[in-house]
């Protein structure tokens, strides 16, 4: 008449607890909407343009040239990479997102700032 039962570990409640806990503490993923961004500090005696690279390095193909006060949209927040995924916009109202997609070295980009 005596059943047998198999005493338990522990490991799959510790388990499953931890998991609870880092749902329930995880806090939520906030959408990025972009930031905006100029062309800035470039070099008129120079260059003066700003490379559109295809990857985040010196050594990556350049897209095109970017010239002073060209209006650009980060797709991503700043990873403190030195390096800033944008897409190239016609001006501030141009809200097609058809424009060319790159990387850009963020010392010659400065934030569009509204007054």
């Amino acid at each position: 008449m005596f059943s047998k039962t198999r005493k338990s570990t522990g490991r799959n409640g510790l388990g499953l607890g931890l998991v609870v806990v880092a749902v329930l503490s995880a806090t939520p993923a906030i959408p990025y909407s972009g930031e905006y961004f100029v062309t800035c500090r470039l070099d008129p005696n120079g260059d003066n343009f700003l490379a559109l690279r295809e990857c985040t390095g010196s050594g990556c193909d350049r897209i095109m040239k970017l010239p002073p006060d060209t209006f650009l949209l980060s797709m991503e927040p700043d990873t403190g990479s030195g390096w800033r995924d944008v897409i190239v916009l016609k001006g501030l109202q141009d809200e097609s997102y058809s424009g060319p997609r790159g990387w850009v070295y963020d010392k010659y980009i400065c934030p569009v700032i509204y007054k």
